[in-house]
């Protein structure tokens, strides 16, 4: 009998780079890509559509970066396991897709084997990180042992999962019809959450809540750049 192949659905907002993940899968005789999306939009709805294994995740892509969009695949199928693939080689990265559901983390100019590694990793439900970033993280892991707690990240971790998730799609430049729509709750409810972030945070406005998440490297500039 032959075994199940491992359904995957890819994410990255450059075609060439979809294609190479492409060819690299087609010649995997357990692998199959089910889809590929150049948004993060477009991602949620073939996720929702085709409850893939495994996602392929780019972090800088349009209409929903990486960041925005992993909490939502999870939320959407939480059985799916995500690989994130970047360019962002900083471990603050890192530590947020972790934290936010990603079992792999690898960079795009790691090898095709490293990438598949990472695959199937996840697809068995282990954590994968690019050798090269691992000496970065567990130093950085290290380190913070003993720290004095920084009283801004306290902050942002009394948000709720959907506070946050309002946030960053917020200091993304959505508006609250936008964000509605995405999360599949009203604009009156989003306005909600807004109101609880802004007395949470003490923060006064958009401007300062972006103020605030690249302080406390919630987000960064660099994924701005679409």
């Amino acid at each position: 009998m032959m075994k199940k192949k491992i359904r995957l659905v890819a994410a990255d907002s450059q075609p060439l780079i979809l294609e190479g993940i492409r060819r690299m899968v087609a010649s995997q005789a357990d692998l199959e890509m089910v889809g590929g999306a150049a948004d993060g939009r477009e991602l949620l709805r073939l996720v929702k559509k085709l409850k893939p294994d495994l996602v392929l995740l780019d972090l800088s892509m349009p209409n929903l970066d990486g960041l925005e969009a992993l909490p939502l695949l999870k939320e959407a199928l939480p059985t799916v396991g995500v690989v994130v693939l970047s360019t962002h080689d900083k471990e603050t990265y890192v530590q947020q897709t972790l934290a936010a559901g990603a079992l792999g983390y690898v960079l795009k100019t790691d090898s095709d084997a490293r990438v598949l590694e990472a695959l199937r990793l996840t697809a068995a439900g282990q954590y994968f990180i690019s050798p090269s970033l691992r000496e970065e993280v567990i130093k950085t892991y290290l380190n913070s042992t003993g720290r004095e707690e920084v009283p801004e990240t306290s902050a942002y971790d009394t948000l709720t999962a959907r506070e946050q998730q309002v946030f960053r799609l917020v200091v993304g430049g959505r508006i609250s019809r936008e964000i509605a729509a995405t999360l599949g709750i009203s604009p009156r409810t989003v306005e909600k959450h807004r109101a609880n972030i802004i007395r949470k945070l003490e923060v006064r406005d958009t401007s300062a809540m972006i103020r605030y998440a690249i302080k406390v490297g919630v987000v960064d500039p660099d994924l701005w750049d679409h």
